[in-house]
């Protein structure tokens, strides 16, 4: 997630500005919206920007195409980006833009794994079924919040029997923006090791705190298979860290 700070959002008349951080929900773990600084041309304010609006990401020039005009983004409605968005700001947000809400649906968009069905890969019935896993309706949550990752990023991680580390950084799929890892350091007990674990081992965040209780022990983080940065995540990988902990794929068999 840290990669697409300083990333440039063009819309269809011109640039809008540069990503800052993302904001993710707080019970499915997926980015929702960016923040983004618009520099100048909007007096220093900072927008949030759907990842529904995106058409495009090129890696090699850090830029992101969005399907919007400036003068769309300068009429969205102000969102402090120094709180927890609540519900109550998204449905506002989604309303001005004429967007679907993610929480109306069966799936992590509401009506399809994907912001946008053009930019995702072409799903079969079995696949749309195995990526049927929110039914929002029925999470029952009486007021989730959009989390921030730069505020995230330094939390410490709690196992089951003490500290082990704390939150350098996220991995997120770009298709469906779901944070499929949390990058762990944990220079304080073993230098220079860094390790991923996946939203779904995560007990509970205390944010008062500011701490990720996972349902891991130090002994099985220890043993599980070190991260490289430089290196790709890679199925293979996967199926071997999620071996190690035991734990279902995320991606089916």
């Amino acid at each position: 997630m840290k990669d697409l700070n300083g990333f440039t959002i063009g819309a269809s008349d011109g640039d809008i500005g540069t990503v800052k951080e993302c904001y993710f929900d707080d019970v499915s773990h997926t980015v929702r919206f960016v923040v983004v600084d618009t520099g100048g041309w909007l007096s220093e304010r900072k927008v949030l920007l759907s990842p529904i609006a995106f058409r495009a990401m090129d890696w090699e020039h850090e830029r992101i195409t969005a399907a919007l005009t400036k003068a769309q983004v300068e009429k969205s409605p102000d969102i402090d980006t120094n709180r927890p968005v609540s519900r109550q700001h998204e449905t506002v947000y989604y309303g001005y833009y004429g967007y679907d809400p993610y929480w109306a649906g069966s799936y992590l968009w509401g009506g399809s794994p994907y912001p946008y069905l053009g930019s995702g890969p072409a799903l079969s019935a079995a696949d749309l079924e195995r990526e049927r896993r929110w039914n929002w309706e029925a999470k029952h949550q009486e007021n989730p919040h959009l989390r921030s990752s730069r505020e995230v990023t330094g939390y410490h991680i709690q196992a089951t029997d003490g500290e082990i580390g704390h939150v350098e950084d996220f991995l997120v799929d770009d298709h469906s923006w779901a944070i499929r890892y949390l990058v762990v350091g944990t220079t304080n007990w073993w230098p220079g090791k860094k390790v991923l674990m996946a939203p779904a081992w995560v007990d509970r965040v205390d944010w008062d705190q500011s701490k990720v209780h996972v349902t891991l022990t130090r002994a099985q983080i220890k043993n599980s298979p070190e991260y490289d940065p430089a290196r790709p995540v890679e199925r293979d990988y996967e199926t071997k860290l999620y071996g190690h902990y035991g734990q279902p794929r995320y991606w089916g068999e």
